[in-house]
């Protein structure tokens, strides 16, 4: 078994196409078949390198590692055997129109209330009116003559598709300069790197009736191939996930401190009739399973994922993340902050609450009950009782209980309203910071 993972180096990875590399990788690990990562970068202007590194980057982050790794721009020669052979064969054809011809024709067809699909014009072209063509200057592309009738497979996620062959255009394989085109470069890399089953999105489906139809064309057998179409992952507002959104790279998820075994755990249960739970790597390969993938598209949630990783990192021992911690931060700080954080790169602000510089809000009408609560601090060095020790005091001396004793001092020693027990944020911060944060409250 053989599984790809096969993009384009033209952006960066989002959740969306990650969902398939996760499904990719997951599926061939637990059925101990190989993983290929195969680099489409056959578009020259658009395939960048620094792309193609944050690709391996985002994938060795989520602890995917490959078998092999090809890349189509090495392979041009064998797109050019089959296109040969394609062509030798009569399945491949010579075509002229320009943008402009091809919309009028289906223009009209709309008109005409006819489907519009490409009305093969070009395969009554005889050889004086290509010559004539080339001869004024222009450069046919090439298309494929698709079958008649349809292309049938079980799909492992959708069950039995179908599509009608007649119902499509014919597909253009190769650009007038030359270009081979994914349809067909797919095929072939499919056909000789062994692949054996592809995992994809829903959008692909139609795709997959014509390149059946063309593995058949090039002397392979389309049933050595096993189909699992995903539904699509939306966003947040029901939207088609694009590349462009930033917010939901993987780059941008790892810099904001996401775990990134939060990332695969959640993808890889998101529209399926498993619950998301933050697992290892090791349990989501062992727990993934097609058939329990839903028919319909999915919602991403950031709210949810948020969740997830938030599970996850108050599970997380010191030892675990001790080498993500600021220097000097010890097991204490963890224990104290680990509840309290959503992702890692919040975990730098709950330093310096407890050992570096913030600005406390105004409190300035607090500035009475703040110097009660200064005076009422018990001496140093402060420990898990003081702040049970504090609090009592200054409830006997200002007569105050609950919110209105508990909100004033979380705020000037933290400047949040929530957060961690400041019965343990109490004993790191220490008691001249504690005064001092006092002091700039009451004054500000």
């Amino acid at each position: 078994m053989k599984l790809r993972f096969a993009p384009s180096p033209t952006g960066y990875l989002h959740v969306g196409n990650a969902r398939l590399a996760i499904a990719n990788a997951l599926y061939a690990r637990n059925h101990s078949g190989k993983f290929l990562l195969r680099i489409d970068d056959t578009d020259v202007e658009r395939s960048k390198a620094e792309y193609e590194q944050g690709i391996k980057t985002d994938l060795e982050w989520l602890g995917l590692g490959w078998d092999e790794i090809a890349h189509q721009s090495q392979r041009l020669d064998r797109y050019a055997l089959a296109i040969e052979a394609l062509k030798a064969s009569g399945r491949l054809y010579p075509c002229f129109e320009s943008e402009l011809e091809l919309a009028a024709k289906r223009e009209a067809r709309l008109k005409a209330r006819k489907p519009p699909i490409y009305d093969r014009a070009m395969l009554r072209l005889t050889p004086e009116q290509r010559e004539r063509a080339e001869a004024n200057g222009k450069t046919p592309y090439w298309r494929f003559r698709l079958s008649d009738g349809h292309k049938a497979w079980r799909d492992l996620v959708m069950g039995d598709l179908s599509v009608k062959l007649t119902a499509i255009s014919d597909p253009v394989l190769v650009r007038a300069d030359g270009t081979v085109l994914y349809t067909l470069a797919s095929v072939v890399d499919d056909m000789e790197l062994g692949v054996t089953h592809i995992i994809r999105g829903e959008d692909h489906i139609t795709n997959t009736g014509v390149q059946l139809d063309i593995i058949e064309a090039l002397g392979g057998r389309p049933n050595r191939f096993t189909f699992a179409h995903l539904p699509l992952l939306l966003d947040e507002g029901g939207g088609k996930l694009s590349k462009r959104f930033d917010a939901l790279s993987l780059r941008a998820l790892r810099h904001d401190g996401m775990e990134p075994q939060s990332v695969v755990s959640y993808l890889s249960k998101i529209g399926s009739s498993d619950d998301p739970v933050p697992m290892t790597l090791e349990q989501s390969i062992a727990s993934y399973d097609l058939s329990h993938v839903s028919k319909s598209a999915a919602r991403f949630d950031m709210q949810h994922l948020l969740g997830l990783n938030r599970r996850l990192l108050h599970s997380l021992s010191f030892e675990d993340v001790k080498a993500r911690l600021p220097q000097g931060a010890d097991e204490a700080f963890w224990n104290a902050i680990r509840g309290n954080v959503d992702l890692t790169g919040e975990i730098a602000f709950w330093w310096d609450v407890v050992q570096g510089e913030i600005a406390p809000p105004a409190l300035s009408d607090e500035a009475a009950f703040l110097a009660q609560a200064e005076q009422t601090l018990p001496a140093a060095p402060l420990d898990s009782e003081s702040w049970k020790l504090w609090t009592n005091a200054l409830k006997e001396v200002s007569g105050r209980k609950g919110k209105a004793l508990f909100h004033p001092l979380r705020l000037a020693l933290t400047g949040e309203d929530a957060g961690p027990e400041l019965h343990a944020l109490l004993p790191l911060m220490g008691r001249e910071r504690v005064i001092r944060r006092l002091q700039e409250a009451a004054l500000t």
